[in-house]
């Protein structure tokens, strides 16, 4: 309940930012973790988990969607992946970006934290928007560029796994993850529903003009990293 109250909250400015549907990728590409693994573990690769995430680091604009698919999924081959990671951090700056309006100090503290909770997972989508919204706060116009850069390419790669559908649920590595984009889509979610089978169901409220009821999600790779890390969940 969390995840869906702070996700909702942070609805309003990722629309604000430009962070929408256009994203989505035209064409679906499944995701094919066996060879995710091949790619992101060969040194010759263009993929090859270091390099991605070697460019990724250092603000590389060239990155493509494919690249930014192999660093996403390929981050749940990592040793430090956790489904479930929350940066000590991450509280810090949700208490602070909710004391709006905010003073130089606020945002200095906000930018300080959300920077370091990004360290402690650069796919917290949540951080990032947190990120992205005080950097405008202090017309920081260039950094703000490359951070909405970032989190463009990662929605776009995550929306290219699939269509939301029951046939083609899009894959996700971390539970906020269907918050975040039911959100960018200009949804609300209301609830929540695991189907089994490693699909999930995000409900959400009708939207005038649309027929949407909710948006499916495949967790099947989380769910397996969750129980070989965490076998007594």
């Amino acid at each position: 309940m969390k995840h869906i109250t702070i996700i909702i909250l942070l609805a309003a400015l990722t629309i604000a930012m430009g962070v929408s549907a256009q994203n989505t990728a035209s064409k679906v590409n499944k995701v094919d973790f066996k060879h995710v693994k091949e790619v992101i573990e060969n040194p010759k690769s263009i993929y090859y988990y270091p390099k991605l995430l070697q460019s990724f680091e250092s603000n590389d604009t060239t990155m493509s969607i494919e690249a930014y698919r192999n660093l996403y999924y390929g981050y749940t081959f990592q040793e430090d992946y956790d489904p479930f990671r929350e940066s000590v951090y991450s509280n810090v700056v949700e208490q602070l970006y909710y004391k709006q309006p905010h003073s130089r100090a606020e945002c200095d503290s906000i930018d300080k934290y959300a920077a370091l909770a990004l360290k402690d997972n650069i796919f917290d989508l949540n951080q990032m928007q947190y990120y992205i919204f005080v950097l405008k706060e202090k017309k920081k116009h260039t950094r703000v560029a490359i951070r909405q850069f970032r989190l463009n390419r990662i929605v776009a790669a995550i929306m290219s796994s699939g269509k939301g559908t029951k046939e083609e649920p899009w894959v996700v590595i971390a539970p906020e993850h269907e918050y975040n984009i039911v959100n960018l889509l200009g949804y609300v979610a209301t609830d929540h529903k695991e189907l089994g089978d490693g699909i999930e169901y995000v409900s959400v409220e009708p939207r005038e003009g649309k027929s949407t009821q909710g948006f499916y999600f495949d967790v099947k790779r989380m769910m397996e990293v969750a129980a070989l890390k965490f076998p007594d969940m």
